[in-house]
């Protein structure tokens, strides 16, 4: 992962100026940023963020941009049951791209409000492992790789509407998606327009 300096951003509000840091500044306006492989760490920020937003307006929408490089699959699965369990609609912005795990939070998000940048790209592949240990061990965690793949397979089905074989088949190897492919296989919905 690459070192960086969150920037400060100079706010303005009922009582003066106020400065704080981007991330924080995006989330009081509802966004959510995702611009980071995840891992249990970033699942958990994610997570908090998402409850917080939920509790604070209830059902007002929340937006979840994503420039994701992938990740880890069961922290992914937290981030996605949350968006889902939260009546707060999870509108998604692909930004850059949306790889595997990056992919399905995409796909997850409300109905009609799943939007890419016009050269975003979405990539599916299959889950990987690098599993270590005796090799009673590895059979565990390669069952349990099938076993979250088949998972994964029915949520990108549930909100493609592609079937389990055809998703089957389409992350036996890197599957690369433009905006409009990402669009027409049923990823996303729009490509935003830029700002005139």
């Amino acid at each position: 992962m690459s070192s960086y300096t969150i920037p400060n951003v100079v706010a303005q509000n009922p009582r003066g100026e106020r400065i704080m840091d981007v991330y924080s500044h995006l989330l009081a306006e509802r966004i959510v940023y995702l611009g980071t492989p995840i891992d249990s760490g970033v699942a958990n920020a994610l997570i908090a963020q998402l409850l917080h937003l939920e509790a604070e307006s209830p059902g007002r929408d929340i937006n979840l941009y994503i420039n994701c490089e992938g990740g880890d699959l069961s922290a992914m699965l937290a981030v996605y049951d949350t968006m889902q369990h939260v009546s707060s609609p999870v509108a998604t912005f692909c930004v850059g791209q949306a790889i595997a795990v990056g992919a399905v939070l995409l796909a997850g998000g409300k109905p009609g409000h799943r939007t890419m940048l016009p050269h975003s790209r979405v990539v599916l592949h299959q889950p990987a492992d690098s599993g270590r240990g005796a090799i009673p061990d590895l059979i565990i965690q390669a069952d349990e790789l099938v076993r979250l793949r088949s998972q994964v397979e029915t949520i990108l089905s549930q909100h493609t509407g592609q079937s389990l074989e055809t998703l089957r088949h389409d992350t036996d190897r890197d599957r690369v998606f433009t905006a409009q492919a990402a669009i027409e296989y049923g990823l996303a919905d729009r490509v935003l327009d830029p700002r005139s």
